[in-house]
């Protein structure tokens, strides 16, 4: 089998070298080539033509932003963004990379390697696999009819990982004021998820905010849950349906995970809710989607045409969970039909 070939694009020769050695254990990876800015990058991806790049997000010359934005309608590849906290790498996802990593703040050999071998090598290995002409790929979203009831005992709930924060967007910017309460699980690093809530309140006509425990689930209102150490699970508390964030172990490799969430939806809501499954590698929510069908909940799943990952739709639909698979520009007004006979 041919390994990976990965152009690391770093301006810290310290870092730089740091990632080379450690990248290059590892069996399935060949650090091709290096770059210290993106001009020295574009000319090692026309001489290496690597299968992955990974990409800090400042660098000198031009930002690692504005540098995706130039070449990934030119020469696109799969990209794993290195980003220190910051809303930058939502603008990163948006132009065209496909996952990214939150960069260590700790200054120790070991702690660097531990995120090397346990967090960045995973996401090289994904964006591997990744469809990249699905990243950036413009279609037509349906007209929205909007949804005919009060959607007070109603929920939507949502879970998706690699590709999942451009797919997310795309569906709930689509939603109305009027759509029942949304839970939302997207596999990101802690610090991010609030980003990332900000930023969909912004850009959606629905509110939208980072999970807490004792939120409630309201028509219009998404909330999504926190990253970190901790899971989210819906509760209906007083005929009122509510979030509980708890710690907890991983779940499928995962916390928060897919499967705790719609397991606690198919526990609290039954027939009441409806999920959606979205782009990601893995099984993450597969089950607990099956678990929601059985209790009488209606299901959507992401097509494989237009996922960056179908791993975690794959293995949903494979189960039997699925009950209608969407393309990505379809599933906001599927899920408006199906709330609307849900009444």
């Amino acid at each position: 089998m041919r390994p990976i070939r990965v152009l690391v694009v770093e301006d810290s020769l310290v870092f730089r070298e740091l990632l080379v050695q450690n990248l290059n254990r590892d069996p399935v990876i060949e650090v091709v080539a290096t770059a210290r800015d993106p001009y020295e990058a574009r000319d090692a991806i026309l001489e290496y033509r690597p299968d992955v790049m990974t990409l800090d997000v400042e660098l000198p010359k031009m930002s690692g932003i504005e540098f995706l934005r130039k070449l990934m309608p030119q020469y696109p590849l799969p990209v794993v963004v290195i980003s220190a906290l910051s809303d930058k790498v939502f603008e990163a996802l948006n132009a065209g990379a496909v996952d990214f990593v939150a960069k260590p703040t700790v200054t120790g050999r070991a702690q660097l390697e531990d995120f090397i071998q346990n967090e960045l090598l995973v996401k090289i290995k994904i964006a591997s696999t990744a469809r990249i002409s699905r990243i950036k790929q413009k279609v037509p979203v349906r007209q929205q009819t909007g949804f005919s009831g009060k959607g007070g005992d109603l929920v939507v709930a949502i879970g998706a990982s690699t590709g999942g924060t451009e797919a997310i967007f795309s569906v709930v910017k689509e939603f109305g004021v009027d759509i029942p309460g949304v839970v939302i699980v997207q596999h990101m690093p802690p610090g991010f998820t609030d980003m990332y809530a900000k930023r969909l309140d912004n850009q959606c006509r629905v509110q939208v905010k980072e999970a807490q425990t004792g939120d409630q689930v309201l028509p219009g209102h998404v909330l999504i849950a926190p990253g970190g150490d901790k899971h989210m699970r819906l509760v209906k508390v007083n005929g009122i349906y509510q979030v509980e964030i708890k710690a907890g172990p991983k779940v499928n490799g995962h916390c928060p995970s897919v499967d705790v969430l719609f397991d606690s939806v198919a526990k609290a809501a039954g027939p009441k809710a409806l999920g959606i499954i979205l782009t990601g590698m893995g099984g993450d929510g597969a089950k607990g989607l099956l678990a929601m069908r059985q209790a009488g909940a209606r299901t959507i799943g992401q097509d494989e045409s237009t996922c960056v990952v179908y791993g975690m739709p794959k293995v949903a639909y494979e189960l039997g969970a699925v009950e209608y698979q969407e393309k990505l520009q379809d599933i906001a007004s599927r899920t408006y039909a199906v709330l609307n006979r849900m009444q």
